[in-house]
């Protein structure tokens, strides 16, 4: 009798093991609190809503390059982000398409406010993103940071009025506190009531909003002398813009130093900082 009370009781548990409802299996991902804000899936930017991407939490080991090969320039432009930021912990978005990836540009190719002007930057915080043109036509896009909570970039219209090639912060250290932050390829385009000038510069790039108003763009040569990473720079967005805003004959030999600069191309600030979700953004599904 005990003993078919003992098969009894197992074949009991054996039919509630082999019928209870399924346990859901959570994927590695930031932490659902996410403080540091390092789940970059919840940052919503208008174009990339009708782009299919799928969610990769970055694991130890793993590199940008060793995710994703020659292909990681693009997958770091998707995100805003750079190498230096792309480290174990980080939930990024990957693109589905690589191809389409190569060319995501989340500015309009023509832009009728910028027509009368020859040079013209726009500078969009929904996006996170600059776009250099001419006539209003856009010569080319990068990727930015603007600034973050309580400290956001002011929108208008603006013109760069001065420009230095190895510009420092005056109020701002490196994270070591040794050195001031380093804003190489500095173009200043406002100065507010309170004598606080914003630039376009040479920055480290989180993946988000995160500057106290100035704006800036990949240089990795810079966070190669200051951080030691990357190894190889390959990424030079700042001296690109620089290059091409100011660095040219018309306005004289750049010296090196701030310097102020006449008609100097007009940057227009447009729209504010994208959403940062409470919850990750549901992945768009990719259709045939």
């Amino acid at each position: 009798m005990t003993r078919r009370i003992a098969v009894l009781l197992a074949l009991i548990i054996f039919v509630a093991i082999v019928v209870r409802k399924p346990q859901s299996i959570s994927l590695p991902a930031a932490s659902p609190q996410d403080p540091a804000k390092e789940d970059l899936t919840r940052i919503d930017y208008p174009s990339q809503q009708t782009v299919a991407w799928r969610p990769h939490f970055i694991r130890p080991n793993e590199t940008l390059e060793s995710l994703f090969g020659k292909n990681w320039i693009y997958v770091a432009r998707f995100n805003r982000i750079d190498r230096r930021h792309a480290y174990p912990g980080m939930t990024i978005k990957v693109p589905l398409d690589m191809t389409a990836a190569r060319n995501y540009q989340p500015l309009p190719m023509e832009y009728l406010p910028a027509k009368r002007y020859e040079k013209f930057i726009l500078i969009n915080l929904s996006e996170q993103w600059i776009g250099a043109y001419v006539k209003g036509k856009l010569q080319f896009s990068i990727p930015a940071a603007t600034g973050g909570d309580g400290h956001e970039t002011p929108v208008g219209l603006y013109r760069i009025d001065a420009r230095d090639q190895t510009h420092a912060s005056s109020l701002y250290k490196t994270e070591d506190q040794t050195a001031q932050y380093p804003m190489d390829y500095a173009m200043r385009f406002h100065v507010g009531a309170d004598n606080v000038a914003y630039w376009i510069h040479a920055r480290d790039l989180p993946g988000r909003p995160g500057s106290h108003g100035c704006v800036g763009v990949y240089d990795e040569p810079m966070q190669n002398r200051v951080y030691g990473i990357p190894a190889q720079p390959v990424l030079f967005d700042a001296k690109k813009l620089y290059d091409w805003a100011v660095g040219n004959p018309e306005y004289g030999e750049d010296s090196g130093h701030a310097e102020l600069i006449e008609d100097g191309p007009v940057v227009e600030v447009v729209g504010k900082n994208p959403t940062y979700c409470a919850t990750p953004l549901k992945p768009l599904v990719a259709t045939r």
